[in-house]
């Protein structure tokens, strides 16, 4: 036992002197951190306990400054006043601030209405306050009767009641006289 006991000692004093450092990963750098994370989320949005749209996405992250929420390959279901489905808006990316509620839909934006129509365009903007989709870029818009490009959009959620701000005109298009 004499043979161990300075041997266990030692052990004992090595293991109190010496001190671990815990490993600290720089890799992230300046990198924003989200909050919250989500795979394949669904959010439903109500307003008097009436559901105004669903939006869905296959990946969203959750930020505090700024207070947003970003979104990869958005699907927004908009509701009408009797909680029918009115139009569907999808896109490649998304972000929702998260103060104002607005929701920019970015990449390769499509937004078909129940009543037949279709917007296509690389960005738009759906503001909360007045539930107003606009864009500032080109636009897209197919009908059964017409297809209308042009720069600069406003229109309701449900593209009922829409304007071009500068509408382009088809040279292509044969004039009758």
């Amino acid at each position: 036992m004499k043979k161990f006991f300075p041997l266990i000692l030692f052990f004992l004093i090595a293991c109190n002197q010496s001190k671990i450092e815990p490993v600290i990963n720089t890799q992230f750098g300046n990198e924003k951190i989200p909050v919250q994370e989500s795979w394949n989320s669904k959010v439903y949005i109500y307003e008097l306990n009436k559901k105004k749209a669903i939006v869905y996405s296959t990946y969203l992250k959750k930020f505090e400054k700024p207070a947003e929420t970003l979104l990869e390959n958005m699907k927004v279901e908009f509701y009408d006043e009797n909680e029918n489905l009115s139009s569907v808006l999808t896109s490649r990316k998304g972000r929702i601030d998260d103060k104002t509620k607005d929701m920019f839909a970015l990449d390769s934006v499509i937004v078909k209405s129940d009543s037949g129509i279709t917007l296509y365009s690389d960005e738009l903007m759906w503001k909360n306050k007045d539930r107003k989709i606009v864009s500032t870029l080109y636009i897209k818009i197919i009908t059964k009767d017409e297809t209308i490009e042009g720069y600069g959009f406003e229109s309701d959620q449900n593209l009922k009641n829409y304007k071009i701000f500068e509408p382009i005109v088809n040279s292509n298009k044969k004039v009758e006289k």
